[in-house]
């Protein structure tokens, strides 16, 4: 019968087993290789868990959606800033474009943003083409349909995203 003793070997903290002569001895170097197998292993799904659950999973998903932002942003900045600067109302502060007050008057759609828009209400214009009664609408250049479509569109993500800071590039 062989008896098993525990020996120190030359790796720091290392021990071997040993029957008789014959050692089975671990490698240091398998053991952190396997560990570092392990660890590459687990970052794939690590990575899709801290993608999906960070705030990028709330950007745009192509770069067409992208360039609809800059576009939409560029074209707020031109024709509502003046009154709307960061989604507030230097006009009359209850009808700001935040989601809380959109909701409070009644304009939960970018269809709703779409047609305040071209037709305007209260102290705001419309801005459509068409825009009628004429009282109501702008003085200044009116908008295409396009360009309101992509205004409403633009308001209504700034607002389900309480109006984060977006970089316009310059046209």
């Amino acid at each position: 019968m062989q008896l098993l003793q525990i020996t120190p070997n030359r790796f720091k903290g290392i021990y071997c087993l040993s029957k008789g002569n014959v050692k089975e001895e671990q490698n240091p170097v398998h053991r952190s290789h396997d560990k570092v197998k392990f660890l590459k292993s687990l970052a794939p799904p690590l990575m899709a868990a801290i993608l999906f659950l960070s705030p990028m999973a709330y950007t745009p998903a192509s770069l067409g959606q992208t360039i609809e932002v800059q576009r939409g942003a560029s074209l707020f900045r031109k024709t509502c800033i003046g009154c709307h600067d960061g989604g507030g109302n230097i006009i009359q502060p209850g009808a700001t474009l935040f989601l809380k007050d959109l909701q409070r008057n009644g304009i939960e759609s970018e269809e709703e943003i779409y047609r305040v828009t071209y037709y305007g209400k209260g102290r705001m214009p419309g801005f459509g083409e068409n825009c009628t009664p004429k009282g109501q609408c702008t003085f200044g250049a009116r908008l295409k349909d396009e360009e309101i479509k992509l205004l409403a569109e633009f308001v209504k993500l700034q607002a389900d995203q309480g109006w984060p800071d977006i970089k316009v590039d310059e046209d």
